[in-house]
């Protein structure tokens, strides 16, 4: 008689299965903890596209694409012939400013004199007319009046030269951080000005320092631990293993494809990685509470039901149970089980749901 027809005919004559076919296992409650491959892209840590900040002439590019590039590097010239008569036009004004502010002081210092002379007359009864004091007194307080519109027209005139001086150094484009070229898109002799309209003159991006952008599926978001080192793979370098740490989290879902952003940090040091990569990242899924495990053999799966057969006070009792994340030999499942619960280890819809099971192996092993 084969295995199967004893197994049948135990079942269908209430029947205890035979010993040495029964092994029991016991559910166990643990925090599950695996990997999914999930598709991720590269992207630098800064990027910039540079734009020229006042109108003038492209005099020199002194870098070009793919130049490797250190933070107060000058990088492009302008010329701006326009701006120097700017400046000589303010520094002019500014002269001119400085004169007439002395020529108002010289006359408010005549004023003031004029009005001590006249106050030190008056103390002798009937020497100064009283008219005369208060004519001097006005033209002091119209002396002071004009030495303050002066100080104020010299600033004014300070201030524009001021500006046209910093504009010029805006004639000077300077890296903002250290970087490498990654287009250049002027030359020698292009127009270029402030707007949005006007083309940039190159763009630098950031590689030592990169960001790999993950988007996690909704059910994964769990296994999200700050700080967490994560490896990945690259298509260009298929046997290296490279690793970056958790450092950003979107903690908000794509409306469209139901995933949330998560960026690594990764330090690129010998220049191995570039923006635009897409890695394969072993993305680490933790549970947030303990879940039901069984060893994989328990679980039986039909055409109509996916079970394990636990031991009901000797009986087989099926349990439905849905499938979940592997962990080496055995498998998460959801159901009506509880730890402990003492399971068949190699479960087979042979053992019919109500058929008695041997007493003399009714333990968990």
């Amino acid at each position: 008689m084969t295995r199967r027809s004893l197994l049948l005919l135990c079942a269908a004559l209430a029947l205890p299965v035979q010993a040495e076919t029964v092994e029991f296992a016991a559910v166990i409650s643990k925090q599950s903890s695996h990997t999914v491959e999930l598709p991720a892209e590269i992207s630098p840590f800064l990027s910039v596209a540079l734009h020229a900040r006042v109108a003038g002439y492209v005099e020199r590019v002194l870098v070009d694409r793919g130049s490797v590039i250190k933070e107060g590097e000058l990088l492009v010239e302008l010329t701006a012939p326009e701006m120097q008569a700017q400046i000589a036009e303010s520094a002019s004004k500014l002269q001119v400013a400085d004169a007439d502010k002395l020529q108002a002081e010289a006359q408010f210092a005549a004023a003031q004199s004029t009005y001590q002379r006249t106050v030190e007359a008056a103390r002798t009864p009937g020497a100064v007319a009283e008219n005369d004091l208060i004519r001097a007194q006005k033209q002091v307080d119209a002396a002071q009046a004009l030495v303050n519109s002066r100080i104020k027209a010299g600033a004014a005139a300070q201030s524009a030269v001021n500006a046209l001086q910093a504009m010029v150094a805006y004639l000077k484009i300077a890296a903002p951080f250290d970087a490498i070229v990654t287009d250049r898109l002027v030359h020698p002799g292009a127009l270029v000005g402030p707007g949005g309209g006007d083309p940039a003159l190159l763009v630098i991006q950031q590689v030592s320092h990169l960001r790999v952008v993950v988007p996690v599926p909704e059910e994964d978001v769990s296994g999200i631990v700050a700080g967490a080192r994560v490896e990945f793979r690259v298509p260009a370098y298929p046997r290296r293993i490279f690793a970056g740490t958790i450092a950003r989290v979107a903690h908000a879902l794509d409306q469209k494809t139901r995933t949330m952003p998560v960026e690594l940090d990764v330090m690129n040091r010998d220049g191995a990685l570039s923006p635009g990569m897409y890695p394969s990242v072993k993305w680490p899924v933790r549970s947030p509470r303990p879940q039901l495990f069984v060893p994989k053999t328990s679980v039986v799966t039909t055409t109509e039901r996916t079970f394990v057969i636990r031991d009901q006070r000797g009986r087989a009792e099926w349990v439905d149970v849905t499938r979940g994340a592997a962990d080496g030999d055995w498998v998460e499942v959801i159901g009506n089980l509880q730890p402990g619960d003492p399971v068949i280890r190699r479960a087979t819809d042979e053992i019919r749901d109500g058929a008695s099971l041997p007493q003399s192996l009714n333990k968990v092993r």
